[in-house]
């Protein structure tokens, strides 16, 4: 696990894709980590072996992965069949099952209000995921707040842009930022 922590740590720009082009794109640049956000179950397998091919990490949404249920055989079918490397989850049962299967495990929480930060602290030292994604992580002072307050890593995702706010929230404690945005890639 430390491996891929120091892999972040070099590289902490993670390719957000959502279909076959941005795919082409994030395959031809220097992010060692992609997350599938958008796939169904006659092209995720696919999606992940060409990401293998060229050295990348890959990471399934399951989410929003179509064709599958969202249960412990879906987790099984990742692990076995797909072979991705890990899975992002909202859903704290996924990524107990993921676990069971070796899966690397990223456990994604939407911010709205206090209270939903309070629940996310609470179950990020319950759950135990490799690794959390906060969204939107365009709030440097709430990636601080968490970082300090788990010891799980955290990745910033949604509405980054720019590469100022890449640099402030890395100085924020976040370990890796995912992004849409090709240009950060």
């Amino acid at each position: 696990m430390t491996n891929i922590y120091q892999q972040l740590k070099k590289s902490p720009i993670i390719a957000a894709i959502r279909n076959e082009e941005q795919l082409k794109q994030a395959l031809l640049t220097d992010v060692d980590f992609i997350f599938i956000l958008s796939a169904d179950i006659f092209s995720i397998t696919t999606y992940v072996k060409r990401i293998r091919q060229v050295g990348k990490r890959s990471f399934v949404h399951v989410d929003l992965l179509e064709g599958l249920g969202k249960d412990k055989k879906a987790i099984e079918f990742i692990a076995r069949k797909v072979k991705a490397d890990g899975i992002i989850s909202t859903r704290s049962n996924l990524i107990t099952y993921a676990k069971e299967y070796h899966l690397l495990t990223i456990q994604r929480f939407f911010l709205i209000d206090s209270q939903s930060l309070k629940t996310c602290i609470k179950t990020i030292n319950h759950i135990q995921s490799d690794m959390v994604e906060i969204m939107p992580g365009i709030m440097p002072n709430i990636i601080k707040a968490i970082s300090l307050k788990v010891e799980t890593p955290v990745i910033a995702g949604g509405l980054i842009s720019q590469k100022d706010q890449v640099e402030v929230l890395l100085k924020s404690g976040a370990i890796g930022i995912s992004t849409g945005s090709s240009e950060l890639w």
